[in-house]
């Protein structure tokens, strides 16, 4: 399985290193743990993500069941790992640096 992950996560990652800690969005506060380019591969083929999920790309989980994921626009959604589906996906940011910019004490990406 060939993933194509969005340059800006793959330039986060190379200069932050992998983040894990909460981050807010305009209506609530998350869990996020960013997952390594093989993890992703991993996780995605484990979860079954083409299968339940396609055109979807899981990058990371919130420890709590839930998986988020870019759509083939680059738009990030949370996914639940039980009832993954298209339909389930909540939209949670129209791109990786505009998720990023959420994350508390990790340094904010520019564009």
């Amino acid at each position: 399985m060939t993933i194509q992950l969005p340059a800006a996560y793959r330039a986060f990652i190379e200069t932050n290193g992998l983040f894990e800690g909460f981050f807010v969005t305009a209506h609530e506060e998350c869990y996020v743990i960013l997952w390594g380019e093989d993890e992703v591969t991993s996780a995605n083929a484990e979860i079954e993500v083409d299968v339940y999920a396609p055109g979807y790309v899981a990058f990371a989980g919130n420890g709590g069941g839930e998986v988020y994921a870019f759509d083939s626009t680059g738009a990030v959604f949370m996914l639940p790992m039980i009832g993954m589906e298209p339909a389930a996906a909540i939209h949670v940011a129209g791109n990786f640096l505009e998720f990023a910019r959420g994350f508390q004490g990790a340094a904010a990406p520019d564009e």
